[in-house]
């Protein structure tokens, strides 16, 4: 995955708690975005809604300065599938797209597995 405010790219972290296994690693539905669980940081941040970023960028007399990324997500993944579900939840595919409360927007670079799409 990577954010649009990160410097570095991340994974997206599965735990079996929907009991389906996809491909080999557990299926992710559009409710997985727990910070530090499920949604791992982005190397630096460089988000000026970010108050560490903005706090370290005003100290640098507005010189911009990143500072570690501690995801924050905001809702869920968006738009999810329409035709699959896992856990009561719409299932996770490489096109969704997920808000972090500090304006960045996390996506997919790469789909965890390849052997099974899910429809949108």
């Amino acid at each position: 995955m990577t954010c649009s405010f990160g410097a570095a790219p991340s994974a997206l972290v599965v735990t079996p708690q929907n009991k389906v296994m996809c491909g080999g690693p557990p299926a992710a539905n559009i409710a997985d975005t727990k910070p530090m669980a499920n949604i791992m940081p982005f190397g630096m941040c460089s988000s000026l809604a970010n108050p560490t970023v903005a706090s370290a960028t005003a100290a640098a007399m507005g010189v911009l300065t990143p500072m570690p990324c501690v995801p924050v997500p905001s809702g869920t993944w968006i738009p999810g599938s329409t035709t699959v579900l896992l856990g009561g939840m719409p299932a996770l595919n490489s096109t969704c797209k997920l808000m972090c409360a500090y304006g960045g927007v996390i996506q997919f670079a790469t789909p965890g597995q390849i052997k099974t799409t899910v429809g949108n």
